[in-house]
């Protein structure tokens, strides 16, 4: 007879402040370049300001996607919205690293980019852009 393995619990999906701290702080460690660290840092600090706001909110896609749709609101440009999303992703991934969140979860914040309409251009086409002279 094997040995029984233990899995992870992975209940806790509302992560409180010293969660998040604790993991914005291996994020930022993990860069290399000063101006990515500023840039991630205030990414991360204005999504924990938003997500510690809100009512007691699970760490899931749904909150990614309530969070874009605050920053679009805003009226942020495209990369902008794109940019702080990415911080959001790596902060998952580092919770789930740390054993906050289960890997699935973090492997499914994957949130579509924001593309800017009123260009017209989508982010999924640069190269029509050049195509059309």
């Amino acid at each position: 007879m094997g040995k029984h393995r233990i899995k992870p619990n992975y209940r806790r999906r509302v992560l409180r402040l010293p969660d998040l701290d604790h993991c914005k702080l291996a994020v930022l460690n993990s860069l290399g370049s000063p101006a990515s660290r500023r840039v991630y840092e205030y990414a991360i600090d204005q999504f924990i300001a938003w997500y510690c706001s809100e009512p007691r909110l699970a760490f899931n896609r749904i909150v990614v996607v309530r969070y874009r749709m605050h920053l679009e609101s805003r009226g942020l440009a495209a990369n902008t919205i794109n940019q702080q999303l990415a911080a959001v992703r790596r902060l998952a991934h580092e919770a789930s690293d740390s054993g906050l969140l289960s890997p699935e979860l973090a492997a499914g914040l994957q949130v579509q980019a924001f593309a800017d309409q009123g260009s017209g251009v989508q982010a999924s086409s640069p190269r029509s852009i050049f195509s059309k002279r």
